[in-house]
């Protein structure tokens, strides 16, 4: 198995990497700034915040390091983009878990009320 298929794997299995990623405010901005589909560059990111494009690069990294953004080579470049499958993952996982919580409160209250 390929070194990427192999963090991929790790990622559906221990979401934690991805949610932490996701808990600082400006990688926030960022997932929300290349959620329209895009492939932006560094410059377009950092436009409108106060942040140097070495701040934007090492948040970036963090993001791709947790499987949520990509980054391809055009020319001297590099753009980025969001992977929709790993908001997919903690989307399903934050569902998995609310479920859980529905069944436990559903339980609870059927023992309160008999």
């Amino acid at each position: 198995m390929s070194p990427v298929k192999s963090r991929a794997r790790s990622r559906r299995k221990n979401p934690a990497p991805v949610f932490a990623a996701l808990g600082d405010a400006t990688r926030l901005e960022l997932v929300a700034r290349l959620s329209d589909g895009e492939r932006h560059s560094i410059t377009e990111l950092t436009d409108g915040l106060a942040l140097t494009r070495q701040a934007v690069t090492k948040h970036l990294r963090v993001l791709s390091d947790a499987g949520l953004v990509n980054r391809k080579r055009a020319g001297r470049e590099s753009r980025f983009a969001i992977r929709p499958k790993a908001l997919t993952g903690a989307r399903d996982y934050l569902a998995n878990i609310s479920a859980q919580w529905d069944d436990a409160i559903a339980r609870l209250r059927d023992v309160v009320e008999e």
